[in-house]
């Protein structure tokens, strides 16, 4: 029987179609355990938090706490064997990771059901006796800087720690807390410190069990979960240390008040208006912080954001409390600005204030309170389930906050209603309280200030309230009020008995009009549905800027429909209209109560569609900021772009989209439309809790709008004019090359991408692909990230392009160039290859069934099961019961079979080999670039000069597309 603090007699709070059984028990050495006991589970999982974070890092040693994260997965006494941890979670089906926080540290993993014993006794040894050897300690400090390099032009890092250093530097809060080269290595050398001494010291000092909290998820019964964890972790020492605490406010008289204009890296304006209120978890069944979140941010008619778009000044907005501790928090404010809404800044704020008077005025509404309550409720009761490693952290974050009976709650049930303390942190939300962060490039040149870390260009203006009341009174009069009550709650929420107890989708009708797959729900018995709706139209991309002209006409459709639906998002009933391959596509999940209401809307407003020119001008400029942004993504991402601009035979470039977009009018648009939607087909897929009279009755609907009446909008595709995806098919025998400098003059790291084309889906060749990959994958992070140290980023990842499969690694890095990069790809091959022959049958026989029992883990909830279907749907491979199939092809496999995969697909000088490496240079490699292009040839290499000209040179493969939809007639 557990000892120690007292056993809480209060009952877990669980959602009522919540079916595990859940358990607090205390170790003898206090620590603090939260059972989950899920008998339907596949996988097992743990979460540790530990309640020390970067807050607590010495000074001088910046980042020690995130350091500590990182050393502690290496090793320990109990298994000494360098990354062993990793390898077993990753051979059995497993994943882990760890993050660091201000206060807290969070370590968790998941793990194929039947290995979960052993997985959880690594796992515990790490705070029982880790080995944080010296020899580890330098690698993974350059982890750590690499980590760090990654983050550096990067706006949200940057703007996040700005906000930080304008703060009261004796708190906790102005830290910087990732760490990097100098923090770790440099500047402990210079004062005669030894890191991983210190290092150890900070593990003595603050991991005790009595300040940790741990979920454990199995799928046994409680009373056994009970015993493995009192014998695995009572040996976790207890050194009673005090729970780390820093009282005091971070912003002082001197950090409020302030006007702080920054320049971001990325193109846009942004305006962050941040007040220090009381935090949120003394007060959380009252919900101050979410009733005002839920107002402020509120887009439908009448809410200041409605305003500042009405205006054209906005393009986004979101309120709620954020950096929130025990002892102090903000809340924050976040206005995405137009290049009109920059020159008005002063207005936006006084809008603001506005709307805080209007709330005031207003008084404390309990009928938008009991709505918003209701709302979370029926979120609560019926949430989906996510994945084990998902909620175990959630867990064991909430375990440090609340009381034993509310961890599964935490803060997502306020149902106390209490208008005085909601008047109180409104009454926080003032012009003497507040700070205004304003980010724009048209900045440049007038600041006068660098942050220390980042190096983000910044000056700051102390502003009075006589000044800011003045911006309220010149503001433009509009019509701010509150929000009308939420037609979109579902009040019906009974499930369907599904009369049929399908297994797949069903195809329940195919016309020249549409194709309509049906899977009712019969696994999760939740009232909630998806529809998916894609619209096959050939004008859409038959040309850039037919490419561009169909983003902008999504985009301006969820601009249209946003006040009306934005109440469905507020109420658990999700929506999208994006651009797809040769189209669009919408897509409802959520509640079905509501769902048909608000899918009739969306058609009505594609075919009702005329161009609003004011509102098309602000769509053309965000769209226009978010291509000239793809630049300072990161050298990975533009090398995975290279990637699929090569092997995509239907894909246009980037850079000639960027060119034609200043150019596009309105009137362009107005003219694009109705050739878009001259001629079309519609791929359909419902699922969930709909019956199959509801499913047609839906997508007659949408038919008769489009396809029926005098004047049809839409007319059937010919079989000609049904779109294929196309792939283009790599030589054996030869490794290509394509290499790019980074976009970004000023990113120092470079990237590879090295893709090895391997077939066209058949399930005995994609379970050898599959296996493969699933052995390789922690070698080649061991090899390539851990002992190498050639980037945070390394990845040996699958990939699939429309049913074409390969695999690929992704390397991102400053500390070699790209070809070098590529070098070290081939050679960890090659040393894989000795492996792979010397694995014994037992090994092998593990790998194969931990790749079936991921292969059988049930679906979690809808969204996952509809995905994964429609995804067969999408590529046209149809193959519903792949996960069977290709399990039953995995069971033949022999040792042997894996090894001939290998020597005639991946091996270095295969001959059927077929590879692609995409490079891309960071400022660090530039002089390497014209070098390395320079370079002879090696033999059975082909250097891809002109990506168009290479496309065309090249052979297809054959599209799983029919010529109706996915079917083949």
């Amino acid at each position: 029987m557990a000892v120690g603090k007292e056993q809480v007699t209060h009952e877990i709070v669980k959602p009522r179609n919540d079916k595990r059984e859940y358990r607090r028990i205390v170790l003898k050495n206090s620590l603090e355990v939260l059972l989950v006991s899920d008998p339907d589970t596949d996988k097992s999982a743990a979460s540790m938090t530990v309640n020390v974070g970067s807050f607590s890092d010495p000074e001088g040693l910046e980042g020690l706490a995130h350091f500590l994260e990182h050393m502690l997965f290496y090793a320990s006494e109990k298994y000494p064997l360098e990354d062993s941890y990793s390898k077993y979670i990753t051979e059995h089906g497993g994943s882990m990771n760890a993050f660091t926080a201000s206060e807290q540290t969070n370590y968790y993993f998941e793990v194929n059901a039947d290995c979960f014993e052993e997985a959880l006794d690594r796992f515990a040894q790490f705070f029982i006796k880790p080995l944080m050897s010296p020899d580890a300690t330098m690698r993974e400090i350059k982890a750590v800087d690499s980590e760090n390099q990654k983050n550096l032009l990067s706006d949200g890092w940057r703007m996040h720690q700005l906000q930080r250093h304008i703060s009261s530097e004796s708190h906790p809060f102005h830290k910087f807390s990732t760490g990097n080269w100098d923090t770790l290595e440099v500047q402990p050398k210079a004062k005669g410190l030894d890191t991983r001494h210190e290092l150890l010291k900070f593990y003595k000092n603050n991991y005790s069990s009595n300040v940790m909290h741990l979920v454990v998820y199995s799928k046994e019964k409680l009373d056994k979960v009970q015993i493995l964890v009192e014998n695995i972790f009572q040996d976790i020492p207890n050194h009673n240390c005090n729970r780390a605490n820093f009282p005091g406010q971070p912003c002082t008289s001197e950090h409020l008040q302030v006007l702080v204009r920054a320049i971001p890296i990325k193109q846009g304006h942004k305006l962050r208006i941040v007040w220090p209120i009381t935090p949120e978890i003394h007060h959380y069944k009252e919900g101050p912080c979410r009733y005002l979140s839920h107002l402020i941010g509120h887009e439908g008619e009448g809410s200041l954001y409605y305003v500042l778009k009405t205006l054209g000044w906005a393009t986004g907005l979101s309120a709620g409390d954020s950096d929130s501790t025990v002892n102090f928090s903000f809340f924050k404010v976040v206005i995405d600005l137009t290049d009109v809404g920059q020159e008005h800044m002063q207005d936006i704020i006084g809008l603001l204030f506005k709307y805080i008077s209007l709330l005031k005025q207003s008084g404390v509404c309990q009928w938008i309170f009991d709505e918003l309550s209701a709302i979370c409720e029926t979120k609560f009761h019926y949430q989906d389930k996510i994945r084990p490693i998902d909620y175990v952290v959630n867990l064991s974050l909430n375990m440090q906050l609340y009381p034993p009976e509310d961890w599964l709650v935490g803060s997502s049930l306020p149902s106390k209603f209490n208008p005085n303390l909601i008047g109180r942190v409104l009454d926080q939300l003032s012009i003497d309280n507040v700070r205004i962060f304003w980010e724009s490039k048209k900045f440049e040149g007038e600041t006068d200030k660098v942050e220390k870390w980042y190096g983000t260009a910044y000056s700051v203006e102390k502003i009075s309230v006589p000044l800011i009341q003045d911006w309220m009174r010149s503001a433009p009069d509009v019509k701010l009020h509150l929000p009308a009550s939420n037609i979109f709650i579902p009040t019906d929420l009974s499930l369907k008995g599904a009369c049929e107890k399908v297994k797949f989708p069903n195809l329940l009708r195919m016309s020249s009009y549409s194709t309509i797959w049906y899977k009712p729900d019969t696994m999760f018995s939740t009232p909630k549905a998806y529809v998916k709706i894609d619209f096959k139209c050939p004008h859409a991309d038959i040309s850039p800027e037919a490419e561009v002209l169909t983003v902008i006409f999504t985009r301006l459709l969820m601009d249209y429909l946003n006040e009306y639906a934005y109440n469905a998002q507020v109420a658990g009933l999700y929506y999208g209209i994006n651009p797809a391959d040769s189209g669009f596509q919408v897509t409802l999940i959520g509640y079905n109560h509501k769902l048909r209401i608000l899918l009739e809307t969306i058609v009505e407003k594609i075919a009702k569609f005329s161009v609003k020119p004011d509102r098309f001008l602000v769509i053309k400029e965000t769209v226009l900021k978010e291509y000239q942004n793809f630049k300072f993504q990161q050298p990975y991402q533009q090398a995975l772009y290279y990637c699929s601009l090569i092997l995509e035979d239907h894909s246009w470039p980037l850079m000639e989209e960027l060119e034609i977009l200043p150019h596009l009018r309105a009137e362009d648009l107005d003219k694009f439309v109705p050739t878009l939607l001259s001629s079309a087909y519609l791929e359909c897929f419902i699922a969930g809790n709909i019956e199959r009279n509801e499913a047609e009755s839906m997508i007659e609907h949408i038919e008769d709008m489009f396809f029926k009446g005098p004047n049809p909008i839409l007319r059937p595709l010919y079989p000609s004019q049904h779109p294929a995806n196309r792939v283009v098919k790599l030589d054996r025998g030869i490794s290509y090359f394509y290499s790019a400098e980074g976009l970004n003059p000023n990113d120092e790291n470079s990237a590879l991408v090295h893709y090895i084309q391997v077939h066209r889906d058949e399930f005995l060749q994609n379970v050898k692909l599959q296996l493969f990959a699933h052995v390789a994958k922690q070698a080649a992070f061991h090899q390539l990230r851990t002992v190498e140290q050639l980037g945070y980023i390394t990845v040996l990842v699958q990939r699939n392009d429309s049913g074409i499969r390969g695999v690929q690694f992704i390397i991102q890095s400053t500390v070699k160039g790209p070809r070098n990069i590529d070098l070290r790809v081939e050679a960890f091959l090659e040393m894989f290859e000795k492996k792979l022959v010397e694995m014994t049958i037992d090994e092998f026989k593990s790998n194969v069934n931990a790749l079936v029992d991921a292969k059988l883990e049930k679906f979690k909830n809808l969204r996952e099961e509809s995905g994964f279907y429609w995804r067969e749907i999408a590529d046209g491979t149809l193959k519903f019961d792949r996960r069977e199939s290709e399990v039953a092809a995995l069971k033949t496999l022999t040792h042997q079979d894996l090894i001939n995969f290998f020597n005639e697909h991946i091996k270095v000088g295969a001959p059927r080999k077929k590879s692609l490496s995409v490079r891309v240079y960071g400022n660090l490699h530039s002089s390497e670039y014209s070098a390395d292009l320079n370079q002879p040839l090696q033999p059975d290499t082909v250097k891809i000069d002109d990506v168009f000209t290479f496309r065309i040179s090249q052979p297809l493969y054959g599209s799983f597309k029919g010529a109706f939809g996915n079917v083949k007639l």
